[in-house]
């Protein structure tokens, strides 16, 4: 099978193939994913991150090539060959698609409404996450968990970074073990619940001694003081913006 664009509004990441299997991620309308292998109707899939699971073909559409030129969603609905759609931050939908509400860009115009600044992260991650549930494997403002947050904001201003928080945190390089240090705005901090010490919770500084970060014990999208997870803080990587 050839690759395959997410044609629903969004699909589920499994880690196995079957709808009872852990949930691991999710794929935005648009997506282009490469096939890497198929059982029956489920196919192990790669997404643009480089991210691998299994998902449905029930939410794929044969490619059409002219993905990459297609609008972004910022929160819209639109009325598709399926009907009529709700789409994400950050889906992707054809020019011919009608909008019928809601707001969104072409994909040429995304560098001017999300520039390469570690504050404007913020300031995006503030604007269209604040009050998000957590949801474990999520990536929207429909529900997300921390490296998602930190991954999509990131996307939108035109850094790619891995999807799993330990996965951000080797791809980025230490700046400093000191919670207490300056951050500057779009900083990653890092921290561990594990023994080992391996990451499993990111959030963005925001240069101002506080951290947006999706969190379950919060139970999703706040802005606060990292000082509460001064125990478990590891690391801070530099804001891939700077």
């Amino acid at each position: 099978m050839s690759n395959q664009t997410v044609n629903s509004a969004l699909a589920p990441l499994f880690g196995e193939p079957r709808v009872s299997s852990a949930l691991t991620s999710q794929l935005l309308a648009g997506e282009v994913l490469a096939v890497l292998e198929e059982r029956g109707s489920w196919l192990r899939v790669r997404g643009p991150d480089a991210y691998e699971g299994w998902t449905h073909v029930g939410y794929l559409a044969p490619t059409r090539g002219d993905e990459s030129a297609w609008h972004v969603s910022l929160g819209c609905v639109v009325r598709a060959a399926s009907g009529v759609k709700p789409l994400p931050l950050g889906a992707r939908f054809a020019p011919e698609v009608e909008v019928l509400t809601g707001a969104w860009l072409p994909v040429g115009a995304l560098a001017e409404q999300f520039p390469a600044d570690g504050r404007a992260v913020v300031d995006t991650a503030r604007r269209y996450f604040a009050g998000t549930s957590y949801c474990w494997a999520g990536i929207t403002p429909w529900g997300v968990d921390c490296s998602g947050l930190v991954q999509r904001c990131y996307a939108l201003h035109g850094v790619a970074l891995p999807r799993d928080a330990w996965q951000q945190a080797e791809a980025t390089q230490c700046a400093s073990v000191d919670l207490h240090a300056p951050h500057a705005a779009g900083d990653l901090l890092f921290f561990s619940d594990r023994e080992d010490r391996r990451i499993t919770h990111v959030g963005l500084a925001t240069g101002e001694g506080g951290m947006v970060h999706s969190a379950l014990r919060r139970g999703g999208v706040v802005e606060e003081r990292p000082e509460y997870l001064a125990a478990e803080y590891v690391g801070a990587a530099k804001s891939q913006l700077r």
